[in-house]
């Protein structure tokens, strides 16, 4: 396995996080393009537990090969899935590491899972992780205007 890397497949998708409740990804940030809805199995780190597979419908350009994921949803996700188990971990620090082949994911959903190490080799990384910059559209002064990247 290559040095920092978290799975053994070969890195698939690339990765945005949107942390703006106010802005809804229907477009590829990054060719335009329309997104649909794709279930993705996620590998995510909790600070304080550890790694967790998760299912989550996910905005998805299959030209860019982009998953977008609203961090709110993600959040809301996460805090009902640990509400019952280990509700002190809710609010943690976290971090989504790659995917996991869909077929491990569903075995571990009916108690056939793996341990982290075994479940490791059906994980795939991130090609690349992209942060979004967004600026709300104002009126600006004619001296300020837009910040431009």
């Amino acid at each position: 396995m290559p040095k920092g890397r978290i799975g053994e497949l070969p890195p698939r998708y690339s990765f945005m996080l949107n942390p703006y409740a106010e802005v809804r990804l229907s477009k590829c940030p990054k060719c335009q393009k329309d997104t649909h809805l794709r279930k993705f199995a996620l590998l995510i780190h909790i600070e304080g537990w550890g790694a967790m597979a998760l299912g989550k419908t996910c905005r998805y350009c299959s030209r860019c090969e982009m998953i977008m994921v609203h961090q709110d949803e993600l959040e809301a996700k996460l805090a009902q899935s640990f509400s019952q188990i280990a509700p002190e971990v809710i609010g943690n620090e976290y971090m989504v590491l790659g995917t996991i082949e869909k077929k491990v994911w569903q075995e571990g959903l009916q108690g056939r899972g793996k341990q982290l190490a075994a479940m490791l080799q059906h994980v795939a990384d991130f090609k690349n992780v992209y942060d979004l910059k967004y600026e709300p559209g104002r009126w600006y002064p004619a001296n300020e205007g837009p910040k431009k990247a």
